[in-house]
């Protein structure tokens, strides 16, 4: 094995560190701002909606970044992202309070959602250029896992700093973040052999689509079903949690901003736990036996919907759906990590980045459609918030029993 190829080489480690301190400053600014959005406005509509149109430029900008991670060197694409997100940043910290306040917020929040819809494919196209194919699911893993860790820690320490300072020192702190991520970024060497193109950007767009379309429909048709069934989870039981989660635990359960905070951190500790699983037993675990892992989080949605049901004291019901989503994100990484490790490794290396850019794109196509809805729904159920809870639990355990056949058939 090459010196280049081994897990732990220079590059890789600089890559897991950039990542820890850029996905940090995304971390807590992914906490501040929905929250402090929801907590001005004290709309679920509202807050269903801002976060649904943020979450547009992404899934449009995964594409392009899929496109770009495998025609430009990805070191360059994460050191230029990360400065330009330090920069809107900085112009959002100066713009509060001096421009209306949900324009404001979705601009800025289509802008970075958008901004990491193009970043990740790098990160991912990047994986097994500096790992041997035998360490990929562990390197997979250990990034997924500095993921979650920055995820951890971010809204905990967001949570308290938002509820005795306010979110002026969570932005300063996220543009110190992203520019010290970009200047050490810059001393990445990421393997990069550039591609002739004769014809302009949208001709190359055009037939980059065309290429992964092809690819998929003739090599991996089963990956478009997979990601199909993804997409609609997405939209049943994701959504539910990205916009229920802070409505239920700050207007239903009346619980204080750093119990909102350490609840955030528990999704992410799920998640750090579900990659340090998959990292151990990344062997033993089977394909076909994943639909599994999308029941276990709808059954996680449907008990927090019961513990709401029957009424508990609400420090009772605020511990069930915290450790819930504790459970539904440690299972839902272990589903993650699998899912990137079979297309890496079932891709042509000049497609990966395409094709993981638009499968994930394709599958975060359902979750602004779901937080729209889902926002107007805890609107109307304010009362009885249970509902949407069974609604959505019973929809998606449905679908995880269907997505058994699906994922039978693929190649181990």
């Amino acid at each position: 094995m090459q010196a280049e190829k081994k897990l732990f080489n220079r590059d890789f480690i600089l890559v897991v560190i950039g990542q820890i301190i850029s996905l940090f400053g995304n971390a807590i600014l992914r906490f501040a701002l929905p929250y402090y959005l929801l907590k001005e406005t004290g709309s679920s509509a509202l807050f269903g909606i801002v976060t649904a149109c943020s979450f547009l430029p992404m899934v449009i900008l995964s594409l392009v970044g899929g496109i770009i991670a495998d025609r430009t060197n990805k070191r360059n694409i994460m050191v230029i992202l990360d400065f330009v997100t330090a920069i809107i940043i900085l112009v959002f910290y100066l713009s509060l309070g001096k421009i209306p306040i949900i324009p404001l917020f979705i601009v800025a929040l289509m802008l970075l959602y958008g901004i990491s819809g193009a970043y990740q494919p790098a990160v991912q196209a990047s994986i097994p250029l500096l790992v041997s194919s035998d360490k990929l699911t562990v390197g997979n893993a250990i990034i997924n896992q500095v993921n979650t860790l920055a995820n951890f820690i971010g809204p905990a320490i967001s949570g308290v700093v938002f509820q005795f300072y306010g979110i002026n020192p969570i932005l300063i702190v996220s543009i110190i973040c992203f520019t010290f991520s970009a200047i050490m970024e810059i001393f990445i060497h990421i393997p990069h052999q550039k591609r002739p193109r004769e014809v302009g950007v949208i001709a190359v767009a055009k037939n980059d689509l065309k290429d992964s379309y092809t690819f998929l429909k003739k090599e991996k048709p089963i990956f478009i079903s997979v990601i199909f069934l993804v997409c609609i989870f997405n939209l049943v039981l994701s959504a539910v949690l990205i916009v229920g989660l802070p409505i239920l635990i700050s207007e239903v359960l009346k619980m204080p901003d750093t119990l909102y905070g350490f609840s955030q951190s528990a999704l992410s500790l799920g998640g750090l736990c579900g990659g340090i699983l998959t990292a151990l037993v990344a062997s033993k675990l089977k394909l076909k036996n994943l639909y599994t892992l999308l029941l276990i989080c709808s059954v996680s949605v449907l008990l927090m919907g019961i513990s709401l049901f029957l009424e508990l004291p609400a420090i009772v019901s605020y511990w069930v759906v915290t450790v819930m989503c504790f459970v539904a994100m440690g299972v839902s990484t272990m589903f993650v990590v699998q899912i990137y490790t079979l297309v890496q490794t079932q891709t042509p290396p000049q497609l990966v980045g395409k094709i993981m850019a638009t499968l994930v794109a394709v599958a975060m196509c359902g979750q602004p459609i779901g937080q729209m809805v889902y926002g107007i729904l805890f609107d109307v159920f304010i009362q009885e918030t249970w509902v949407v809870m069974f609604v959505a639990s019973i929809a998606s355990i449905m679908i995880s029993i269907y997505s058994k056949r699906i994922f039978q058939k693929l190649e181990i």
